[in-house]
């Protein structure tokens, strides 16, 4: 295939041999699948700023650290410098992410640099050596479906401790390997302790996953896990191996817990709506 422009540079520093084809391309950034030491991996382009419809950033991005302070009053002033830096710390911020979750044994692709603007990461594979499904594209057994959202309430567990929630968790940003789910797109992460949203946004994740994986383990739905790491993050008791329950006592006093049933159940079922979504425009594209 013919080389993007993006990866040219990557081919000239002898980072990789060359661009296989192309993997996948979301609203953020568009993968390839490239050759480079003698071993398959992925390449990550970024969009331009223009190119992108992720909304609401700005919501994902307080609690960030700037480098310095000429950068925060840019960013701040929206300059074109500004944009620039805000650019490259979205950017940053997946990388970051990848080094940082990977030292703490969460299951993400192995990075191997980011050169030029791009990331250069393990190749997530299946039993048959390839390109791993999305949980989304996945139909789990009920066993598989426990398993799996075990594996990845875990997994969020190991972020939160790493003072990180992923904040655009679905089913659609978790890969299923040989070994099980391995967590994908960092880009919009949240700091948990730095962001006024942090709760939602983790209650939202877990949620998203519990409703899919829900309609093949149904026990699953009457679970509260989000709301027990939480509690046990805010308390500071929260450790990576901490053991769950899946339950939660709400205090009848300090919320209504009707409404609250109510937002999540709104939430899982806004997930179910997405997903089915998704299915029927796949179906119409075949």
């Amino acid at each position: 295939m013919k080389t993007p422009h993006a990866l040219q540079a990557l081919i000239d520093d002898g980072v990789i041999d060359e661009v296989v084809r192309p993997l996948k391309s979301g609203k953020e950034a568009a993968v390839y699948v490239v050759r480079g030491g003698g071993e398959v991996r992925c390449a990550k382009v970024y969009k331009d700023m223009a190119q992108r419809s992720f909304q609401q950033r700005v919501q994902y991005q307080e609690g960030r650290k700037v480098r310095g302070s000429r950068e925060a009053r840019a960013i701040g002033k929206a300059s074109r410098y500004g944009r620039k830096q805000q650019e490259d710390a979205w950017k940053h911020t997946e990388v970051d992410a990848l080094y940082r979750l990977r030292e703490a044994g969460v299951r993400v692709p192995e990075p191997h640099g980011f050169h030029h603007g791009v990331l250069v990461m393990e190749m997530v594979t299946d039993a048959d050596g390839l390109a791993a499904p999305r949980l989304g594209e996945y139909a789990p057994t009920p066993e598989q479906a426990r398993a799996f959202h075990a594996v990845l309430v875990r997994q969020v567990t190991r972020m939160l401790c790493c003072g990180l929630i992923h904040g655009d968790l679905s089913p659609y940003n978790v890969l299923v390997d040989a070994d099980g789910p391995v967590l994908i797109d960092f880009p919009q992460v949240v700091s948990a302790a730095g962001n006024n949203a942090a709760r939602t946004m983790l209650l939202r994740d877990v949620n998203n996953l519990t409703a899919y994986l829900g309609r093949w383990a149904p026990e699953l739905l009457d679970t509260w896990y989000g709301e027990e790491l939480w509690a046990l993050f805010e308390a500071g008791a929260l450790q990576p191996d901490t053991a769950l329950t899946g339950s939660f006592a709400h205090d009848e006093h300090a919320a209504d817990v009707g409404s609250v049933r109510e937002a999540i159940e709104e939430a899982r079922q806004e997930a179910l709506i997405r997903q089915q979504g998704r299915e029927a425009a796949a179906a119409e594209g075949r």
